[in-house]
């Protein structure tokens, strides 16, 4: 994967479940109200992000290519 993405939680959804923590606790982290939020909002696609993506219980993360804006997670229906 050579693209690039751009990660979002919605913190109106996020009910700090820790499943992206689980999933790719590089690349996500809890604030003090367990809030999740990208380590780096913009970096190389990554298997383990996709994959906290999917695992989150309210789909909170979004997941879009940088520059394009193009969704990768939730797919466009």
């Amino acid at each position: 994967m050579g693209d690039r993405w751009h990660v979002e939680v919605d913190r109106s959804l996020c009910i700090g479940s820790a499943q992206c923590i689980h999933h790719a606790s590089e690349a996500f982290r809890l604030d003090p109200a367990r809030q999740s939020h990208p380590v780096a909002p913009d970096a190389d696609a990554n298997e383990r992000v996709l994959a906290a993506a999917e695992s989150c219980p309210v789909e909170a993360i979004t997941i879009t290519l940088t520059g394009s804006g193009e969704a990768v997670f939730p797919p466009d229906e």
